[in-house]
């Protein structure tokens, strides 16, 4: 049995195809690329469009721009508050680097 949007669905992409919808499209009448594993590379996609970022690139970002502010600051105090900063951003990295190697 088909699924009960399929004549709904064909009817949508015939429309489309009759628009030159699908005309000059980036990459037209070249093979799609390969993919080890194609649930990831469609969570990857997603989350390149939606501009996200893993907790690991993030934590990167953050640990960079600590280490930035540590080079400008010169008060002992506030130093030492940046370096308190930055070793908690290396342990949550540290963190995410071990569950990603456990789990993936």
């Amino acid at each position: 049995m088909d699924h009960p949007l399929s004549s709904l669905i064909d009817q949508i992409v015939q429309n489309a195809e009759k628009r030159g919808d699908f005309d000059d499209l980036p990459g037209a009448g070249k093979p799609l690329p390969s993919v080890e594993n194609p649930q990831d590379a469609v969570l990857n996609r997603i989350m390149r469009e939606a501009d996200a970022k893993s907790p690991v690139v993030i934590l990167r970002q953050q640990i960079l721009a600590s280490q930035e502010r540590l080079k400008s600051l010169t008060d002992a105090a506030a130093r030492k508050e940046e370096m308190l900063v930055l070793a908690t951003l290396h342990t949550k990295l540290a963190v995410e680097m071990e569950a990603f190697r456990k789990y993936g």
